[in-house]
C-alpha cells in the first residue's frame, strides 16, 4: 500500500485550497477565491484526487466556507474590530471578501505553514489591515501569551477555528476554550460541528488515506461540553439546510439518491431531522 500523501494536519490545508480552487471555477459558485490554484498547487490536486467522493468533499467545503463567510460578514455588522484566525492554513478571505480597511486580521498557524503562504502571496494586498504569527497552538504558555496581547488590541473579537477543532483531542480543545473565554474582548467563536454518526464513518473509510491526521475530538454531547468550558451556542448552520438555502444539491450517486428516497419514507420525522444535521458550523458567545 502507498503512503499516505497526508503526512501531518497541516497537509489538509492543501486539500481545502484546491476544493476551493474547484468551486470558483463554477459559474454558480458560491464565493470567488482566485488566490486558491496558486496556494494548492500540484499537491493539493494529487491529495483530492487519492480521496473517495471528491465531489462530496467539494460540496462540504464550498457550504462550509458560504458559513463562515457570513458568519464573518455578520459579526463585523455587529461591530467586529478583529478577527483571529486560529490554525489559518491557507485561507485567503482577507484578500478576497470585501471587508472595511479598518479590520485588523490576525492568522496564526505554524513557521512553515505561514513562510508558504507569504511566499506565495507576495505582492498580494490584503482588503484589510492583516498580520501572521508564527506560532505552534499546542504550546499552551506561548498561546496565552500570544492570546492575552492581542487582546488588548480590539473591544470585539471573532475566533475562528477552520478545520482546527476536529483534530485536536478533547484536554486540548477545552485548553483552548478555557484560554478564549479568558479574553474580555472575544464575543464569537466559530468551531466545526460534527455528528458521532460522521465521526465513526469517518473513522472507517479514512483510516488509511488519514492516518497521519485523525479527528481526535469527540466530546458525546457536544453542546455541553462547550457550555462546561463556558460557551454557549447561540446558532448552528446545518450543511444539509445550507445547501437547500443555497440551492446547491448533495452530490448524490443516483442509486444512493434513490436508497435515501425510500430509506426516509419509513424513517420516524425525528430521525430523518437528525441525519440532516449530520455536520455544520457552530456560533458560540461567551455563557
Amino acid at each position: 500500500m502507498a503512503a499516505p500523501l497526508i503526512e501531518n494536519v497541516s497537509d489538509t490545508a492543501f486539500w481545502v485550497a484546491h476544493h476551493r480552487a474547484v468551486e470558483s471555477e463554477r459559474p454558480d459558485a458560491l464565493f470567488r477565491d482566485p488566490l486558491a490554484a496558486r496556494l494548492a498547487g500540484e499537491r493539493g490536486r494529487q491529495i483530492a484526487e487519492s480521496m473517495p467522493q471528491p465531489e462530496m468533499t467539494g460540496w462540504t467545503m464550498a457550504i462550509r466556507t458560504r458559513i463562515i463567510d457570513d458568519y464573518i460578514r455578520e459579526a463585523i455588522g455587529e461591530g467586529a474590530e478583529l478577527i483571529l484566525n486560529l490554525g489559518a492554513g491557507l485561507d485567503t478571505r482577507p484578500y478576497r471578501m470585501e471587508l472595511p480597511s479598518s479590520l485588523l486580521w490576525i492568522e496564526v498557524d505554524y513557521p512553515a505553514v505561514i513562510a508558504f503562504k507569504e511566499s506565495r502571496l507576495s505582492g498580494e494586498k490584503p482588503r484589510c489591515t492583516l498580520e501572521r504569527v508564527k506560532l505552534d497552538l499546542a504550546d499552551g504558555a506561548a498561546r496565552r501569551q500570544m492570546l492575552g496581547a492581542i487582546d488588548a488590541r480590539a473591544k470585539k473579537m471573532l475566533v475562528l477555528t477552520e478545520g482546527v477543532i476536529p483534530y485536536l483531542t478533547a484536554e486540548a480543545v477545552g485548553a483552548l476554550a478555557d484560554d478564549l473565554r479568558a479574553l474580555t474582548s472575544a464575543r464569537w467563536w466559530i468551531v466545526d460541528y460534527f455528528s458521532p454518526q460522521v465521526l465513526r464513518m469517518r473513522a472507517r473509510r479514512m483510516k488509511h488515506r488519514m492516518q497521519n491526521a485523525p479527528f481526535k475530538f469527540d466530546p458525546g454531547d457536544w453542546q455541553g461540553f462547550f457550555d462546561s468550558h463556558g460557551w454557549r451556542l447561540t446558532e448552528m448552520r446545518y450543511l444539509a439546510e445550507e445547501s437547500d438555502r443555497l440551492r446547491r444539491k448533495i452530490p448524490l450517486p443516483l442509486l444512493a439518491k434513490m436508497f435515501l428516497s425510500v430509506r426516509q419514507l419509513f424513517l420516524p420525522r425525528k430521525r430523518r431531522e437528525s441525519y440532516r444535521k449530520f455536520a455544520g458550523y457552530a456560533l458560540l458567545e461567551p455563557r
